[in-house]
């Protein structure tokens, strides 16, 4: 006897999959992504990079969580700064896969 899987569960199976691999390519933690996607609208808004003090506002979080958080995000190749220079941060990987800001 031969299974027969309807064409509309087939698709949905194909589109779970192409979610499922796409998230697992992702390379942050929900925190992290926030904190890119804040970077992201902050700069589209203002037409520079946000300070660690306004992050630190908008998270409510101490400097040092800031200042690590922007660590990680530079080690993980997520973002990269201009030593020495203030409000450098530039993001590393494209729009369409950041999250959207909470």
């Amino acid at each position: 006897m031969e299974t027969v899987v309807p064409e509309h569960f087939e698709n949905r199976c194909q589109l779970f999959n192409v979610q499922s691999s796409k998230q697992m390519t992702r390379r942050y933690t929900d925190k992290q992504g926030q904190y890119l996607a804040f970077i992201y609208y902050y700069n589209k808004i203002h037409g520079c990079s946000p300070s660690e003090a306004e992050m630190q506002q908008y998270f409510q979080v101490s400097p040092p969580s800031v200042h690590q958080m922007i660590l990680t995000l530079e080690a993980n190749g997520l973002i990269e700064r201009t030593p020495g220079q203030a409000r450098s941060i530039r993001l590393l990987i494209p729009r369409e896969e950041l999250p959207d800001l909470a």
